[in-house]
């Protein structure tokens, strides 16, 4: 997870647009209106909302004073959409905050550590950004996602997800895939991303990220042979995928890490 910005005790009288780069958690303090999507609706004081990089939302007062709300910007990775799928969190819709000294000492406690060059820094934010999430939504919506259980092809589902993190360098060729279970792309990928909340795609990314950074951080193989270790044919699409979903390049990454840093704590 990459938290971009935090920006406590906002105001304005006119109007704020999403980011449609990224997911943002808004807190509002004063009564909002939301328009997306073509259609207006009203948010209560007191409620929060995250609206996903899928789309624009503009924000406004709902009446005529002026908006007051906190923010927070960040891109998930896969494992925290997971999370967040975990506590069947539903995006773009207002949720009541319950506990506000908790959610608004986490803010402050997130704030601080902006730009703070820390050990476990972006752990400790990580962690309680999930812990907001936690606040906000595990209690309110306790309907239970539909069980994975019930899923055709399930176990052959569960064994291939295995061995794509336990091979990433493997040539994972879809089309071979579905022959061997039988079906077609389309029911395929739909069934992949029913069972595990991600595609097959982005499962196979994060298993061959996730073994680059490994060697990245314990071993002295050079860029080019980490690159081939972990199933890419060009260094430099590996080296754009990397940047694109840890935040910095492989060289940063390493820098890092030799500098003290927690390799578990990039991106």
């Amino acid at each position: 997870m990459k938290i971009n910005q935090v920006r406590l005790g906002c105001r304005t009288n006119t109007g704020i647009e999403t980011d449609p780069q990224e997911y943002s958690l808004f807190v509002f303090r004063t009564a909002a209106m939301v328009s997306a999507d073509g259609s207006d609706r009203r948010v209560p004081a007191g409620y929060a909302v995250i609206f996903t990089s899928k789309q624009t939302a503009r924000i406004s007062p709902a009446g005529n004073g002026s908006l007051s709300y906190e923010m927070i910007g960040y891109k998930p990775s896969n494992s925290d959409l997971q999370y967040a799928a975990s506590l069947n969190v539903r995006y773009n819709t207002p949720v009541q905050i319950t506990d506000r000294v908790l959610v608004f000492n986490t803010l402050r406690s997130i704030k601080s550590r902006t730009g703070s060059d820390e050990k476990h820094t972006c752990e400790l934010m990580e962690l309680s950004l999930k812990i907001l999430l936690l606040t906000l939504f595990a209690e309110h919506f306790e309907e239970k996602p539909p069980q994975p259980v019930q899923l055709p092809k399930l176990s052959q589902l569960k064994e291939l997800r295995s061995r794509i993190y336990a091979e990433p360098a493997g040539d994972w060729d879809i089309d071979k895939i579905c022959r061997d279970l039988r079906i077609s792309r389309t029911y395929f990928h739909r069934l992949y991303h029913t069972a595990f909340g991600v595609t097959c795609r982005q499962d196979l990314i994060e298993s061959r990220l996730l073994h680059a950074a490994d060697l990245l951080a314990h071993s002295d193989l050079s860029i080019h042979a980490i690159s081939d270790a972990c199933g890419y044919d060009n260094e430099s699409y590996f080296m754009r995928q990397f940047r694109q979903h840890r935040g910095c390049t492989p060289t940063e990454f390493r820098r890092r890490c030799s500098e003290g840093e927690d390799a578990g704590t990039q991106g």
